[in-house]
């Protein structure tokens, strides 16, 4: 009987080490994975927060604005993309004209004018093409519309030469 209650008692203390062991451990491995994924989740969020050219190479849009597929037209040629990209997110109307004059200033686009009213207009020009962004702002949400077209040659062609 005693050699019985003392088997039981090591195998008692045995488990009880285990599950100390095994609680240990597991902690210790959550422990790094928390600190794996907390790093990988900062790059992750600074890479979400940032700005992305989408289809045309030189027109920045902020992380904030999501693309309306079925609202958007994009051409592309060898050497050229143009169309619209019709997108919509929360952004206060200010912060988005200050972040298109900005960076479209980095991207060698020249501003030609500004339009100012419960809709804002941004007309901006480069060597061969021009960029009209058109901002509204929604009850809920602005939309914003980017139209990228070439510049016609001076010659023209067409109905309007």
């Amino acid at each position: 009987m005693i050699k019985i209650n003392r088997m039981k008692s090591v195998f008692a203390h045995a488990w009880i080490l285990a599950a100390i062991l095994f609680l240990i451990s597991g902690c210790a491995a959550l422990s790094k994975d928390d600190k794996k994924e907390a790093s990988g989740s900062t790059f992750q969020k600074e890479k979400k927060n940032m700005p992305s050219y989408y289809d045309f190479g030189d027109v920045l849009i902020p992380n904030e604005l999501k693309i309306d597929t079925d609202s958007s037209f994009v051409y592309k040629a060898p050497g050229f993309s143009g169309g619209v990209l019709a997108l919509s997110g929360r952004v206060e109307i200010g912060s988005l004209t200050t972040f298109f004059e900005e960076n479209m200033a980095k991207d060698n686009w020249k501003l030609i004018s500004t339009f100012k009213s419960p809709r804002t207009v941004m007309l901006f020009q480069k060597q061969n093409r021009w960029c009209v962004i058109n901002i509204t702002d929604g009850d809920f949400s602005t939309d914003v519309e980017i139209w990228v077209a070439p510049s016609v040659a001076e010659g023209g062609s067409g109905l309007l030469k």
